[in-house]
C-alpha cells in the first residue's frame, strides 16, 4: 500500500485536504495562557485523502510511516474519554488518533452520522517532533478532506478549534490553539497574529523587505504530549489558581468554569495573559511560590480551571517560573508585532533579536530548553549582526526541536545556512533547514 493507486479502488471518488505546517516565531508556550503569538506557515505540508465506503470499515494509511490502521465503524466509541482509550490500546493507535479523532469530534459537535466505511490515505512532508506543528498540519487536512466528503460548512475559526478538540480529546496531547490557526489561517511570507483568547485572529504582517525567518532542526525531538510541556501547562494554571483566588474567585469558581469550559466570568477573564509584566511583579510575584508538588495544591484548591491538564499529586511544578514566561511573553509579543511593521533598521532588528533570546531564555527557566537548541542558539549569537544574523528562539513546545532564527538580506541567509551546515556535520543525522 506505499502508493495512493493501490491504497484506493478505481471506483473511489477521492477528495484532498492540505495544510502547512508553522514557525513559531514568538509566542510559543503562552497561547494557553491567552498571549499574543506571531507565526508563520512553511513550505512542508500534510496531505489527506478521503473517500467513502460501503462494508463497515475504517482504514487510515501513513505513508510516511508505512503503516495502516484498521477498524470496524462500529467498534468506534463517540465519548471523548473511551475514545483515549480505545487508541491507547490498539496498535498503530498513537498517530491514528490525530486522524480519526478529526472524524469523531465532527460526529460529536457537527452531528455527522458514522459513515458507512471510510479510507483515509495520510502524506506528510512536514518534520515530525520538530516543533513545526506536524500533528496541527495532519489535523487541518484531515478537516479539509473531510468537510469536501460530507459536506461540512466550517464558520469562521470552527475547523481550527475542533481540530483542536480532535488533539486535546482524542489523541490526549494539551496543546493550545495557535498550531491549528496557523496551519489554518497561515499566509505565505507573512506572520500571522493571533489573540490566543482562545482565537482571534489579525491582519497578517507581512514581512518588510530583507527580514527572513528559518528553521534550524537540532535533531532533538520533543512530544507535545510529553510530561514536561504537560507539567508547564498544569504549573500556569496552578499559578492561575492562587491569583484567581486572591482575587476574590473561590476554588468552586475555578472548577465551574474548568466543567463549562467558560472563564470569562473569573479574574483576568480566566488569562494570565491578561496580567501586565509590572502589576505581575507589584501584586503576584511574592504570592507565587517558585516551586509546589501537586498533592499541596489539590489538597487547597482541587483541580485547576484547565480542563485538559490535570495535577499530579507527586510532581513538583515550577509554578513562578511558568506564571511568570507567558505574562512577559505576551508583553514581548506585541512589542515584536509592532516594531516588525516598520522598515528595519539596525536599532530595530538588535531590539527584535533581543526579544527572542529572551524568549529562548524563559524557555529555560520553565524547563523546556534543550542542549542541542541552546547550542544552535549561541551559534547564531556568536555570528551576530556582523553576518546579519539578529535573533534565535527555541519553537513550540520546547525540550527540542527547531529553532527560529531571525536573519536579514541574502547575507543573513547564507549565515543562517552555515550555521546549520556546521551544526549538522557536527551531529549528523537526517536534519532539515525548515523555510518559509
Amino acid at each position: 500500500m506505499s502508493t495512493i493507486s493501490s491504497f484506493f479502488q478505481n471506483s473511489q471518488h477521492l477528495v484532498t485536504g492540505t495544510a502547512p505546517g508553522r514557525l513559531d516565531v514568538m509566542g510559543g508556550i503562552a497561547d494557553y495562557s491567552g498571549s499574543w503569538v506571531l507565526q508563520m506557515p512553511i513550505r512542508e505540508q500534510a496531505a489527506v485523502r478521503a473517500a467513502l465506503r460501503d462494508d463497515g470499515l475504517l482504514r487510515v494509511f501513513s505513508a510516511d510511516l508505512g503503516e495502516v490502521f484498521k477498524v470496524k465503524i462500529s467498534e468506534l466509541p463517540s465519548d471523548y474519554a473511551a475514545a483515549r482509550a480505545f487508541f491507547a490500546e490498539r496498535k498503530n493507535g498513537s498517530w491514528a488518533a490525530y486522524v480519526v479523532g478529526c472524524l469523531l469530534v465532527l460526529i460529536k459537535e457537527k452531528n455527522l452520522p458514522f459513515p458507512a466505511g471510510l479510507d483515509l490515505h495520510v502524506q506528510s512532508d512536514v518534520p515530525i517532533g520538530k516543533g513545526v506543528s506536524s500533528s496541527a498540519a495532519i489535523e487541518i487536512a484531515t478537516m479539509r478532506a473531510l468537510g469536501k466528503l460530507f459536506n461540512v460548512n466550517f464558520q469562521g475559526t470552527e475547523m481550527a478549534l475542533l481540530a483542536q478538540q480532535a488533539e486535546n480529546q482524542v489523541a490526549g496531547s494539551p496543546c493550545g490553539l495557535m498550531d491549528q490557526l496557523a496551519s489554518c489561517f497561515g499566509r505565505p511570507g507573512s506572520l500571522l497574529p493571533i489573540h490566543c483568547q482562545p482565537d482571534r485572529l489579525l491582519d497578517p504582517i507581512e514581512l518588510p523587505p530583507g527580514i527572513a525567518f528559518l528553521g534550524l532542526d537540532s535533531g532533538i525531538r520533543h512530544a507535545v504530549s510529553g510530561a514536561s510541556y504537560g507539567n508547564v501547562r498544569t504549573a500556569a494554571y496552578m499559578g492561575y489558581s492562587l491569583i484567581a483566588c486572591a482575587e476574590g474567585a473561590s476554588p468552586g469558581d475555578l472548577h465551574r468554569a474548568r466543567r463549562a469550559g467558560h472563564r470569562e466570568a473569573l479574574p483576568y477573564g480566566g488569562y494570565l495573559c491578561n496580567i501586565s509584566p509590572s502589576v505581575f511583579e507589584k501584586k503576584y510575584a511574592r504570592l507565587l511560590p517558585e516551586v509546589m508538588r501537586g498533592e499541596d495544591f489539590l489538597k487547597n484548591f482541587g483541580e485547576t480551571a484547565d480542563p485538559v491538564s490535570s495535577v499530579a499529586p507527586g510532581e513538583i511544578y515550577r509554578v513562578q517560573a511558568c506564571v511568570r514566561h507567558p505574562v512577559y511573553e505576551n508583553a514581548r509579543v506585541q512589542a515584536f508585532a509592532a516594531l516588525i511593521r516598520q522598515t528595519p533598521t539596525m536599532d530595530s532588528l538588535r531590539l527584535l533579536g533581543k526579544w527572542m533570546y529572551q524568549s529562548h531564555e524563559s524557555y529555560s527557566s520553565v524547563g523546556l530548553g534543550n542542549a542541542h537548541t541552546d547550542e544552535i542558539v549561541e551559534m547564531v549569537r556568536a555570528a551576530g549582526e556582523k553576518r546579519w544574523l539578529f535573533g534565535a528562539k527555541i519553537t513550540g513546545g520546547g525540550s527540542g526541536g527547531t529553532v527560529c532564527v531571525l536573519c536579514f538580506g541574502n547575507e543573513g541567509l547564507a549565515a543562517a545556512r552555515e550555521v546549520f551546515e556546521n551544526y549538522r556535520s557536527k551531529y549528523g543525522g537526517d536534519l532539515k533547514l525548515i523555510q518559509t
